[in-house]
């Protein structure tokens, strides 16, 4: 009996363990699909409340903004509003200003269309979708507006109010129920991956100072695939920013972490670099002392990230005091100063990244220091360009099909390819992907739209009714989308859901009319088909073309720097080579990163110098070297290194102390 017992045991507690964790982990997405229906629900009862003309929008809306992470949801439903003002005051100020010419008034909403297509390029995250969001709102109110042949009407004003109302009662419904069933976890997870990317970054840091010779090469392919997972914070920035308004107002702090990890990958790769080519056996041991200045638990390769997580302050008077004490240390060489100063960075960027995450864990005795912000600029204009070329040339080509044939479905057909222009440009060279994704998406849409519109619907007549009919479709589409990791799968689920309220169509009077189902079909699979091939017919340079262009842009910057009668800040600097970082396609190569990383450290190299030169009354031969510099840079940019010696040496003859200058020697 107990041999039997014990095999019971054996056998199904590990069952029902499996099925406890299965449960567990379900139970997020399912409550995410069911925020989806209630957000959707609401938004419907408001507007038919409120007795609108088209409550659809309102549910569209709901659904287009709720995501699986609450700070996404807030920070996306706030950015939707902006984008569909503008959108709305646009398409009122083009019908004003073309109240009777039908060429023009469509010519410049293609125009639009292509403007808000650039601008979804050149701007980031939420920035990036509300740009989108004001071109295709401005073709969703055209749609709704034009006659059989695109002619504009006087009620344009009205209905710009009606759809702009009805898209924010979504946004507001889906914001409610957000808010209120979800607490949020951003601020949490985006502490982790700051505590887990530093304590991984300095552990290997000083386990570099520990090695030396051909051992350290193996740490190069480390380091560009910590820079692809710093660059990738963003997002997640964005959204910790949407769930609290004190993250919002220090924000900078974020933005400050995420260079200073830069800068520690920075020290980290230049340290590295003088190990491997440092061959005085006397010297590769003194390199060791340096560690002796470092407390062990900023030394340890294993280091949990709890101890950050828990108490940020105390960690930062660690680094802080380390730091301090690593330059008043006094060494006899300058290539030993050099690795001392490069740890010193990296302590330095520690220290930023323990202010962001004493921000984000409510830290009581958090200080607000003043960081040096920085400014992203855009890092390569042609991108954006051929995006907004393609939109403009597919919308304009769709808006002469229309006025030619006058197809009824014409208007749906544009309304659709602007939605799919505009919200998939920014993903590159996965945009082709999306909209195959999207478009398979939409014909799932239709099947199910098809059974409960014309299955369904006609035997209910409540709205309690209506509810559960769209709980039928909508908790199982959340509870997938929820749970969809790989681009294609979310974008398949995307469309499901983007596509299922308008289709659906649901009013005060229900219309089941089976052909003008038919017609509304057809225009959806036009307007996304004709987007998804604009993308294979107009796509964006290769990988690459746009990553070489980029370094090119780099060396550019670079050689006009070391030209520059004026320095620009550092802050500056800093933000145009974090911008160019930020601009690399995924699929590029590491290398590239690890050479935009470089040139960031050169740079800021260069401007030390300058002001350095400054005080020291040297600024003439110092711009005589970096005039060298420069012109052997241009003549010869295939060379993979590049020895700013000479701008340190003219320095190093007027100070008594030539050992802080060493950081002077930079490899590229």
């Amino acid at each position: 009996m107990f041999q039997q017992s014990t095999l019971r045991r054996a056998i199904f507690l590990p069952e029902a363990r499996r099925l406890t964790d299965a449960v567990s982990a379900a139970g997020e997405p399912l409550l995410f699909g069911i925020r989806l229906w209630a957000s959707v629900c609401l938004a419907l009862y408001v507007a038919f409340w409120l007795q609108l003309d088209h409550p659809f929008w309102a549910g569209t809306s709901a659904a287009i903004v709720c995501q699986p992470r609450l700070g996404a949801s807030l920070r996306k439903g706030w950015f939707r509003m902006i984008g569909t003002v503008v959108g709305a005051v646009t398409i009122v100020v083009l019908t004003g200003c073309f109240p009777q010419n039908r060429v023009a008034f469509l010519g410049f909403l293609a125009l639009w269309c292509g403007l808000c297509a650039f601008a979804a390029t050149v701007f980031r995250n939420f920035a990036s979708y509300a740009a989108a969001l004001a071109g295709y709102t401005a073709a969703i109110i055209a749609a709704d507006n034009l006659g059989p042949t695109g002619g504009p009407n006087a009620d344009v004003f009205l209905l710009a109010v009606w759809r702009a109302s009805e898209i924010c009662i979504g946004i507001a419904c889906a914001g409610i129920v957000l808010a209120g069933t979800d607490f949020g976890g951003a601020q949490r997870r985006l502490a982790e991956s700051f505590a887990g990317l530093a304590t991984e970054i300095a552990g290997r840091f000083f386990r570099t100072l520990t090695l030396a010779g051909p051992q350290l090469h193996d740490a190069r392919t480390e380091r560009r695939e910590l820079v692809r997972r710093v660059i990738a914070l963003d997002p997640m920035i964005d959204q910790a920013v949407g769930e609290s308004s004190e993250v919002h107002y220090h924000s900078s702090l974020l933005q400050s972490a995420v260079y200073g990890l830069l800068r520690a990958l920075d020290a980290w790769r230049v340290a590295a670099t003088h190990l491997i080519r440092l061959a005085d056996v006397t010297d590769l041991q003194s390199a060791k002392t340096i560690l002796f200045c470092v407390p062990s638990e900023l030394r340890s390769t294993r280091e949990p990230t709890t101890r950050w997580l828990v108490d940020p302050i105390a960690q930062r008077r660690v680094c802080e005091g380390a730091a301090r004490r690593l330059l008043a240390l006094q060494v006899g060489k300058p290539s030993l100063r050099l690795l001392v100063d490069e740890t010193a960075k990296v302590l330095a960027g520690m220290v930023w990244v323990l202010d962001a995450l004493a921000l984000l864990v409510n830290a009581p005795e958090r200080r607000a220091p003043a960081h040096p912000g920085f400014r992203l600029s855009s890092p390569d204009w042609l991108p954006a360009l051929v995006n907004a070329a393609r939109a403009f040339l597919v919308i304009a080509v769709l808006e002469l099909f229309w006025v030619a044939s006058a197809w009824p479905g014409g208007a749906v057909a544009i309304e659709f390819a602007a939605i799919v222009l505009l919200l998939l440009s920014p993903n590159g060279d996965l945009a082709y992907g999306a909209a195959i994704a999207f478009t398979l998406g939409s014909v799932g849409s239709v099947v199910c739209v098809a059974l409960i519109k014309f299955a369904v619907l006609p035997g209910l007549e409540t709205f309690p009714a209506l509810s559960l009919a769209l709980g039928l479709y909508l908790i199982p589409i959340g509870f997938a989308l929820a749970q969809s990791r790989k681009p294609a799968t979310v974008a398949v689920f995307t469309g499901m859901t983007i596509t299922f309220v308008p289709l659906l169509a649901p009013t005060n009077q229900m219309n089941y009319d089976t052909v003008q189902y038919y017609n509304l079909v057809l225009a959806l699979f036009a307007g996304t088909g004709v987007g998804a091939i604009a993308f294979r017919l107009l796509p964006l340079p290769s990988q690459e073309f746009r990553a070489r262009r980029l370094l090119a842009f780099a060396l550019r910057d670079l050689r006009r720097l070391a030209l520059a009668p004026l320095v620009p800040t550092s802050e500056d600097w800093e933000g145009q080579m974090y911008g160019r970082l930020a601009a690399l396609p995924d699929q590029a190569e590491p290398l590239r990163r690890s050479r935009l990383l470089a040139a960031l450290s050169v740079g800021n190299a260069i401007i030390q110098l300058r002001h350095m030169a400054a005080h020291l009354r040297a600024a003439a031969e110092l711009d005589a070297a970096l005039a060298a510099f420069a012109r052997e840079e241009a003549q010869s940019r295939s060379r993979s290194c590049v020895n700013s010696t000479t701008a340190s040496a003219v320095l190093t003859r007027r100070r008594k102390q030539p050992s802080r200058f060493g950081r002077a020697v930079v490899c590229w």
